[in-house]
């Protein structure tokens, strides 16, 4: 699995610190990719889907407003 590199990323290259490291902006950015669904391949799409998953399963209330962009239910609780 691929992640993509967001510039405020430590030297650690373990996926789960580049995760941590990403901002509520650069989440953003990602989603709105992932919305206008413009990519010149399949691959691009899914490294950017597979980031926001890793996401947010170690922040989630960066990704609460992008939930249906992993199609997954949201806790109402």
């Amino acid at each position: 699995m691929s992640f993509s590199t967001s510039p405020s990323m430590s030297s650690d290259t373990s996926p789960a610190a580049g995760v941590k490291m990403f901002s509520a902006t650069e989440v953003a950015e990602i989603a709105e990719r992932l919305e206008k669904d413009e990519y010149g391949t399949v691959f691009g799409c899914l490294d950017d889907w597979h980031t926001l998953k890793a996401i947010a399963f170690h922040q989630p209330e960066l990704v609460t407003p992008y939930v249906h962009l992993l199609e997954l239910e949201v806790d109402e609780d």
